[in-house]
C-alpha cells in the first residue's frame, strides 16, 4: 500500500485484505460504475496516481462546489484502486443514488473510439465489484451494480438510460452502457469472480458473439424474430446492444430472452 495525505492506493490484492480487515459504519446496497472521461489513459504515465487524483478533487472542489473528492474508488489502467474519499461517507456520483452507494471512478474514457481498457484494469474494475459486493453482502445484479448512465441527471430518477443522461460509464465499458449490456457481460464477470471469492459457484456468462450499434432513429426489440412477434420495448439510435444469435436477418440481443432486433438497422464496429 502507498499513502499520501488521505489518499490509499491499493494493488487488488492488498485491497482484498484491507476491506477483510476494515470495518465500516454505513449502509452500502450499490455499487455505482463510472468513468472520469478527463483525465484519461493519456494523462496516465504509470507513476502518478497521487497527482491525478489531487487534480480531480482541486477540480471537485473548485468546480463543483464539493467538500473533496466526489468518489470513493478510483481505479487505473495498471490495476491499482485507490481509496480517496472515506468509505463511510456519501459519495458525490449518482443524484437519486448516493445515501447507500459506493462511487467508483474508473480513470478513462470508455465511450466508443476513447480508451482501450487495459487487460489488467479490466480485471480490476471487475474484482473492486465483486469484492465490495462480498463486503456489504449484495448480490451482483443491475439493482446493486449499476451505471451512471441509468439515471437523469435532472430528476435523479433512475430511467434505465432515457431523459437527460451521461454516456458514463462509456458506450463502449464492457460491451456498453446500458442496462441489457451490464446484465449480459458485466454483472455475469462480477458475479463469476465473488463465487471465486466466496468459494461458490456461477454460471458461465453467455459469451456475445459480437456487437452493434443502431443506426435506425427508432428500433423496435421483438418477442421473436420477426414483424409478427409483439414489441417488447424500443431502442434509440447509437445505442450498443451485444449480439447472441443470429437467424433469417433477425439478431437476438439478450443473453436468455427472447429480444430480437432486424440485423439491417445495426452497424458492427
Amino acid at each position: 500500500m502507498k499513502k499520501k495525505g488521505k489518499f490509499l492506493l491499493f494493488t487488488m490484492d492488498e485491497f482484498d485484505q484491507w476491506l477483510l480487515e476494515t470495518r465500516f459504519s454505513r449502509s452500502v446496497k450499490l455499487v455505482q460504475n463510472h468513468h472520469t472521461y478527463l483525465p484519461g489513459y493519456a494523462q496516465f504515465t504509470g507513476s502518478n496516481h497521487f497527482g491525478l487524483l489531487e487534480g480531480m478533487e482541486h477540480f471537485h472542489m473548485a468546480e463543483r462546489g464539493f467538500s473533496e473528492i466526489a468518489q470513493n474508488l478510483t481505479s487505473f489502467p495498471d490495476g491499482t484502486v485507490a481509496v480517496c474519499r472515506s468509505i463511510d461517507k456519501v459519495p458525490c456520483g449518482i443524484k437519486g443514488a448516493n445515501q447507500e452507494g459506493i462511487c467508483l471512478e474508473n480513470l478513462g474514457n470508455f465511450d466508443a473510439g476513447g480508451d482501450t481498457m487495459t487487460p489488467a484494469h479490466r480485471d480490476a474494475i471487475v474484482k473492486i465489484n465483486a469484492l465490495l459486493c462480498r463486503e456489504f453482502n449484495l448480490k451482483p445484479n443491475t439493482d446493486s451494480i449499476v451505471y451512471h448512465h441509468w439515471y437523469d441527471l435532472n430528476s435523479g430518477k433512475r430511467t434505465g438510460g432515457s431523459g437527460t443522461t451521461k454516456t458514463c460509464p462509456g458506450t463502449a465499458f464492457f460491451g456498453g452502457n446500458s442496462m441489457d449490456a451490464a446484465a449480459a457481460t458485466f454483472i455475469p464477470l462480477a458475479a463469476q469472480t465473488l463465487a471465486q471469492l466466496t468459494g461458490g459457484t456461477a454460471p458461465s456468462a453467455p459469451v456475445p458473439l459480437k456487437s452493434g450499434e443502431v443506426v435506425a432513429s427508432s428500433l423496435n426489440v421483438r418477442a421473436g424474430r420477426g414483424t409478427a412477434f409483439p414489441v417488447v420495448k424500443g431502442l434509440k439510435r447509437g445505442v450498443r446492444v451485444n449480439v447472441f444469435e443470429t437467424a433469417d436477418g433477425w439478431v437476438r440481443i439478450h443473453p436468455t430472452e427472447q429480444q430480437w432486433v432486424a440485423e439491417r438497422y445495426l452497424r458492427y464496429a
